[in-house]
């Protein structure tokens, strides 16, 4: 399980980084240029790239990336809810790794990502909840409410 929690730990932080690249591309980001070394220069192209990729439907919009988050955790924990849990705490930890190596507040796209990649999960847990096991002549039967 700490294996897994350290994986979801690293994904988090790449992906979370990837988002906040593209995102400062996107808004031609002055702390950005400043991390490039002060020689970083946005075309038009590029910004228009990284602008249609933290689009609602870009790979590193709030609707696909927090569906990767989402979806690697539940490739690590399996159909396991105290592990689903597990990796959404380890998600808002390497959310904030991802935070201290941007060195300032994430922009808000992250939050953004990070509400909906949690919706995921209670969307999960939710289901979970409504499933009842009903024992029927020693039987166990899985029902939906």
């Amino acid at each position: 399980m700490e294996k897994q929690k350290q994986q979801m730990l690293e994904l988090v932080n790449k992906t979370i980084s990837g988002q906040v690249g593209t995102f400062g591309k996107a808004n031609d980001d002055s702390f950005w240029r400043m991390l490039a070394g002060g020689n970083f220069k946005v075309d038009a192209a590029t910004k228009a790239k990284a602008q249609a990729d933290i689009g609602e439907d870009g790979y590193w919009g709030v609707k696909q990336t927090s569906q990767r988050l989402f979806d690697f955790a539940s490739a690590l924990a399996g159909d396991d809810v105290e592990k689903m849990h597990e990796m959404q705490k380890a998600m808002h930890k390497g959310f904030g790794l991802a935070g201290k190596s941007w060195g300032r507040k994430l922009p808000s796209i992250c939050q953004q990502t990070m509400d909906a990649a949690d919706s995921l999960f209670d969307n999960y847990f939710k289901a979970k909840e409504s499933e009842s096991k009903v024992v029927i002549n020693e039987n166990t039967v899985n029902i939906s409410k």
